[in-house]
This record gives C-alpha cells, sequence and structure tokens, in this order.
C-alpha cells in the first residue's frame, strides 16, 4: 500500500490504502485496489491490522483516487474495494461506486459477508459486477477464527443470496495453520454447495497481522487436501499461494 495526502471531500469514503495495479486481485482484469479502513470482524491472521479500527485515518480521499483513475484510465479495466469491511460505509461506499463507475470501469467487492442488505442493495442499483465473499471457517468454528461472536445468520444469509446467481461472485477461505483443520472444509463444503468457484488461500505469515505468533502455512499437499474434501460441492477448487 502507498501513501497520499488526503484532501477533503464531502461524505467521504474512509480509504486506508491503494494499490495501483493488480493482476491478481480482480479475476481476468487489470484492476486497482483500494482499502476501506474499518472492521467489524477481528480475525488474528488478517494482514491489514493496521486499518481495522474504527478511528483509522484516511490516507486518501475519493477524489485522490478518482484523479487517479482518471489518469489511468486506459490501463485499468476495474477497481476492487477491499478493507476492513467496505460495507460498514454503506452510504459513502455507494456514492463512491457510482463516481468510478462514471469513469467506465468495472467494481469488485471484497466482503466478510456480514452486512448482505448493503450488498444486495448494491447489486439491485446494478453497481457491483464480481463479489468476493470471505468463508472464514465451518459455522461451528466463527468466532475463534474472526475474533468475536459474529451474526452467522446475517453471514448465512449473504451465502444463499450469492448461490442464488444474481451477481458472478467467488467464496474463499484463507486457511491458517493453527487455525484451520480439515473440520472446518468438511463443514464449509455443504454450507457453499453450488458455488462454480471456490479458493482455498494459503496465509502467509507477516509482521503486519493482527496476531502474528503461532500460526503458520500449510503445506501444499494439506491444502490439496482440503480441496479434495470441498471439490464435491462446488464447481472447482483453485489453490492460491502455493507453487503447483
Amino acid at each position: 500500500m502507498e501513501i497520499c495526502k488526503m484532501q477533503e471531500s464531502t461524505n467521504p469514503l474512509i480509504i486506508c490504502g491503494l494499490q495501483k495495479t493488480t493482476l491478481l486481485d480482480y479475476p481476468g482484469y487489470v484492476a486497482a485496489t483500494i482499502f476501506t479502513g474499518g472492521c467489524n470482524f477481528r480475525c488474528p491472521f488478517c494482514h491489514n491490522s493496521e486499518i481495522l479500527g474504527n478511528d483509522a485515518p484516511p490516507l486518501y480521499s475519493p477524489d485522490d483516487i478518482l484523479a487517479f483513475l482518471k489518469k489511468r484510465n486506459r490501463i485499468l479495466d476495474g477497481v476492487c474495494i477491499s478493507g476492513g469491511e467496505p460495507c460498514l460505509q454503506p452510504e459513502a461506499l455507494e456514492d463512491f461506486i457510482l463516481q468510478v463507475r462514471s469513469l467506465g470501469l468495472r467494481i469488485k467487492l471484497d466482503t466478510n459477508g456480514s452486512r448482505p442488505q448493503v450488498i444486495r442493495h448494491l447489486a439491485e442499483q446494478g453497481l457491483l459486477d464480481y463479489i468476493a465473499m470471505d468463508i472464514k471457517a465451518g459455522p461451528e468454528h466463527y468466532p475463534a477464527v474472526c475474533g468475536i461472536s459474529p451474526d452467522i445468520d446475517s453471514v448465512q444469509e449473504s451465502v444463499q443470496w450469492l448461490l442464488s446467481g444474481a451477481v458472478p461472485f467467488e467464496f474463499r477461505t484463507t486457511a491458517v495453520k493453527g487455525l484451520h483443520t480439515s473440520e472446518d472444509f468438511r463443514q464449509i463444503g455443504p454450507w457453499i454447495a453450488g458455488c462454480p468457484d471456490y479458493y482455498i488461500q494459503n496465509y502467509v505469515p507477516s509482521e503486519r497481522v493482527l496476531h502474528p505468533d503461532g500460526f503458520s502455512s500449510f503445506t501444499k499437499e494439506e491444502l490439496l487436501f482440503f480441496a479434495e474434501i470441498t471439490a464435491p460441492f462446488t464447481g472447482q477448487v483453485n489453490l492460491r499461494g502455493i507453487d503447483y
């Protein structure tokens, strides 16, 4: 993430980071990724721990980002909006997306699924082209992996709505050794049955994570085993963060 001076804006989306170009965050497209501040989860393995608090200082204004996007309009296909949890700022998020869409750019939203009404509203307004929702763990294990006791019914509502096929989407799980076991994936498979694309992402240790001690990466063989468990329930299972 890069830092620039914030400019004043009316009702601004809190933006705490920018990746100017990515070929990975938005499958099939060249995109820029922005990181919004604030999150209602406290996943101990989160790599964006410095922007989780509601008081995370904005490092960019929407005007800064829009000016950048206008300059890169011929290079970029879309914008990935990540976090934090973007759906915690629903009005500012919608306003920002409308402005980005006016530049002819596609929108991908990364979300933990805890605000299904926000996701649905944005989709019904035709503002989302792709959604990546984190499946943190098996339903019974969510509190330990999220660092809080989340409203699992809201997460389930988001899962079911996405499975209805209203918007292209993927589910994804960051597999963390020390948090996840094969039982998580035995629960996840039936939970997301019918999902066309499921990604298992290998955890990468870093000093930037919320709680850097006690966690490690799985081996390729272990991840392939998790993929084998979930494969009967999904269109395809893909692994991220390993070398084949």
